[in-house]
């Protein structure tokens, strides 16, 4: 189809990506390939390409259907005297635009802030995912994250063990690493004397929502990366991991949040958990 939208440039003038978004006839914003690529300093359509395939082979490992992110559209383009001709574009929703810069040459400074521009995006749409929560108690929505955040854990474990990460201590060391570059290089330990915890308590059953969702958001980066681009090795996963945490902590920083660090410490969600089930064991009474 051809394309007769114009970019919008007034939600985000600062950022580069969002002044080149458009808005079709129907409300729903996209990006037009032709227009992300001399953004991130491709000269050649046919280079660009190879972006694209790879950054649609990734929505499909993801689990997501690439042509409902990728659309296969025309740009009429200028050629002189007024004369326009038609070139091959394609339209790319937000999901697509943090694919293709995940998979674009990470050499280039502009691919990099790119790579930072979607994860604040990201971060965001997470916010608004809680925002969409909010018909849930704070207390159920921090057993929902705590149950995420577990589940995921696990995902990134099978991640890390495929890719070098063995023993309980390279997954410790790994571990770290992550939460090193979310916390501003503070590790595990340092975290859990920071909320002044007991040996025995685990720093994530003391994390209100906000910490969950930092820790959950970092984990999927970190394992999504890891399976798209094959990670091999545990100082390649390390460095991994830390750069996952990096990249949300500055959406936090971005968003004008408080560090992870800075949140107060949360009761223990074990308490929560055990008067969940005393509540759903109680036996029901007719109002009758």
């Amino acid at each position: 189809m051809t394309d007769q939208t114009s970019p919008n440039n007034a939600t985000a003038p600062e950022s580069p990506f969002e002044q080149i978004k458009r808005i079709d006839p129907d409300g729903n914003e996209f990006w037009s390939a032709r227009d992300l690529m001399p953004l991130l300093e491709y000269a050649s359509w046919q280079w660009f390409k190879n972006v694209l395939l790879k950054a649609q082979v990734a929505c499909e490992n993801s689990g997501h259907d690439p042509s409902n992110h990728f659309i296969v559209a025309v740009k009429m383009v200028a050629i002189g005297s007024d004369a326009k001709r038609e070139v091959e574009d394609m339209h790319l929703s937000r999901y697509a635009c943090y694919l293709v810069v995940q998979n674009a040459d990470p050499s280039k400074e502009v691919v990099a802030l790119g790579q930072t521009y979607f994860a604040v995006q990201t971060r965001r749409q997470e916010v608004a995912d809680q925002i969409a929560l909010s018909g849930l108690s704070e207390d159920d929505r921090r057993l929902l994250l705590r149950q995420k955040v577990k589940q995921q854990n696990t995902d990134l474990a099978s991640a890390a063990k495929g890719a070098g990460v063995i023993t309980p201590q390279d997954f410790s060391i790994f571990q770290n690493h992550g939460y090193k570059g979310l916390y501003n290089g503070l590790t595990a330990d340092d975290i859990h004397k920071r909320k002044g915890l007991k040996k025995s308590q685990h720093i994530l059953d003391h994390m209100g929502t906000t910490e969950l969702a930092a820790n959950l958001f970092r984990s999927t980066q970190a394992e999504d990366k890891i399976r798209r681009d094959n990670v091999q090795g545990k100082d390649n996963e390390n460095h991994v991991h830390y750069q996952a945490g990096v990249v949300v902590r500055q959406a936090i920083a971005e968003l004008g949040g408080t560090m992870p660090e800075d949140l107060p410490t949360a009761d223990s969600i074990k308490k929560l958990e055990r008067a969940k089930k005393k509540l759903l064991a109680k036996p029901k009474t007719d109002d009758a």
